[in-house]
């Protein structure tokens, strides 16, 4: 495979030209001075010579040129290419630190779907029970509905409250009433004694006369 072909950067083209030229005006001097060989040269093949050397020179001049220029963005991409990998490993780290994240709410959320929450244990009204109440609820949500029942639950539960309490205050009125109306009846039965033993006398005076 030729050198051109395995070269595909554009930025090494130049270069690449450069030194194939520089290859070409090198072979071509000495291609030259094999033929012209000789023990004193003369003034126009030293010339000739010369002609073939400055040219050498030039090339080489732009072969240096554009290997400074190469070198030169070999380091520049050196230098982008090692920002780029810290770019690279910052957002590996922090897409580590996302799936380390992500896998600890899904843990939290697991626990929490888990958890027995007091709420499921309340001896609320049944579901169906309930929407038959309240039949404008019935498309709402579970997180949505669940609050509306347990407040139906604490309302009704304080209206039964209030309820007791009226009743306990009845049934104290009612003891007292009755204790009242037990000392009353108490004391009419000790009247009652009192009138009995003092008529006595009376009912034995009239026995013993008869």
């Amino acid at each position: 495979m030729a050198v051109a072909e395995l070269i595909t950067e554009p930025a090494l083209r130049p270069l690449l030209s450069a030194s194939q030229n520089a290859l070409g005006q090198i072979l071509e001097m000495l291609s030259w001075v094999d033929q012209n060989q000789g023990d004193e040269p003369s003034l126009e093949a030293q010339l000739m010579l010369s002609k073939y050397q400055k040219r050498m020179i030039a090339h080489l001049a732009q072969v240096r040129g554009h290997n400074r220029r190469a070198i030169s963005g070999v380091r520049v991409t050196k230098q982008e290419t090692a920002e780029a990998r810290q770019e690279v490993d910052r957002l590996l780290l922090q897409l580590q630190n996302l799936y380390y994240e992500q896998r600890h709410l899904m843990g939290e959320i697991g626990a929490c779907e888990g958890y027995d929450h007091a709420y499921t244990n309340l001896p609320l009204l049944p579901l169906e029970d309930y929407l038959e109440i309240f039949p404008d609820q019935v498309s709402l949500a579970e997180q949505d509905l669940m609050p509306l029942r347990i407040e139906h639950e604490r309302q009704e539960r304080e209206k039964l409250e209030q309820e007791r309490q009226e009743l306990l205050k009845s049934k104290e009125n009612l003891i007292k009433v009755n204790l009242k109306k037990k000392d009353e009846l108490k004391k009419m039965d000790e009247q009652l004694e009192k009138m009995i033993d003092g008529l006595k006398p009376v009912s034995d005076a009239l026995t013993k006369d008869i």
